[in-house]
């Protein structure tokens, strides 16, 4: 039995970065950008604002750039502050290291088990979930799996002990990345929820 859960992003995350007017370290993006341009070359940045003041900060997307370099589908987006851009640029690690910053997911993500469940059957030894990512939202697998099975991280550490609980990613440490894991019989209680449809998290 094949079980699909899904990571799935519920805003745009912070932005870590300090605040050079009141020291705080979280940044929000908006959305917004600004594009100026001189004669043949073209300028462009994401606006954030610290989380703490409101004070304006600037990530820069390129600079001194040839325009004709730059697709006119990717300028249009930033002309019209296009806030699906904002979520791909900030995933972008070239743009994170060019400005040496890092996000912040907290609070800002779910982990959706979609509730699908087949019926029970006595010839069933194991439950296969396989994890996708919407976004690369670095989370602790051991995590994951106590919040989509309805157990204390204490519970799922122990299944992975005891072998009941294995996958080809170290499930210790963290992803962000789709990954699949199986429940095998040894976890029967839980094996019986999962089933059953009883374990579900939105």
């Amino acid at each position: 039995m094949l079980e699909n859960w899904a990571v799935v992003p519920t805003r745009l995350p912070l932005v870590r970065r300090r605040c050079h007017a009141c020291a705080c370290e979280r940044f929000r993006a908006g959305g917004k950008f600004r594009v100026n341009a001189h004669h043949k070359l073209i300028d462009a940045w994401l606006l954030v604002l610290c989380a703490e003041c409101g004070d304006t900060a600037k990530l820069t997307l390129f600079e001194r750039t040839n325009v004709r370099s730059v697709r006119p589908d990717l300028l249009d987006r930033l002309h019209a502050n296009d806030i699906g851009l904002t979520a791909e640029l900030l995933q972008d690690s070239a743009v994170r290291r060019r400005n040496r910053i890092a996000l912040d997911w907290q609070d800002a993500w779910r982990l959706d088990t979609g509730g699908s469940a087949g019926p029970d059957r006595p010839d069933r030894d194991a439950i296969e979930v396989s994890v996708r990512f919407a976004a690369r939202i670095p989370v602790r697998p051991v995590r994951l799996i106590a919040e989509g099975c309805g157990l204390s991280r204490a519970e799922v550490e122990r299944l992975i002990a005891e072998g009941n609980l294995v996958s080809a990613v170290r499930l210790s440490g963290r992803l962000s990345g789709d990954f699949t894991f199986l429940l095998k019989r040894g976890g029967s209680g839980l094996l019986t929820a999962l089933s059953h449809g009883m374990i579900t998290t939105n």
